[in-house]
């Protein structure tokens, strides 16, 4: 059985590569997709529809450039991993969250203790709530093969 899943949320730290390469060294048919995570690609998305003085502006036409990429992505995924990292607030990744329950999608919460409050409404939606990557991988291997 082949997956797609979607990696939301923080790109400061290695945590996508780590839950790939443990699907990898598990031998799991799963395809991954994300946002871009290049921060200044990002930022740059709406560049091509000309140059903003404001940075609202040049923000408003990226995210909604990065958006079309996203929703797609989400629409096709089989499962969303949703990461709040402990740097910076993940906006994005809450509004990520809701889409995929607004979808139907099934998503997986991925994050510290110390944020179970404020998150509290995005993990009674999820289906289930991690806090580091080999728990994500162990769910994908009970997934693709009911070990």
């Amino acid at each position: 059985m082949a997956w797609n899943v979607y990696l939301s949320g923080e790109i400061h730290t290695d945590w996508r590569t780590q839950i790939i390469q443990g699907c990898e060294s598990k031998g799991l048919d799963i395809t991954f997709s994300s946002a871009v995570t290049d921060h200044e690609s990002s930022d740059a998305a709406g560049d091509a529809l000309g140059v903003e003085d404001q940075s609202f502006w040049r923000d408003h036409k990226s995210a909604k450039i990065n958006a079309i990429r996203i929703q797609n992505q989400i629409k096709q995924c089989d499962l969303a991993i949703i990461r709040f990292g402990e740097k910076y607030k993940q906006w994005n990744a809450a509004f990520d969250a809701g889409y995929c329950a607004a979808l139907d999608k099934p998503y997986i919460t991925f994050h510290a203790e110390d944020i179970i409050h404020p998150l509290k409404e995005v993990d009674a939606s999820a289906q289930a709530w991690a806090t580091n990557t080999n728990q994500i991988v162990e769910i994908l291997e009970y997934l693709l093969t009911n070990k």
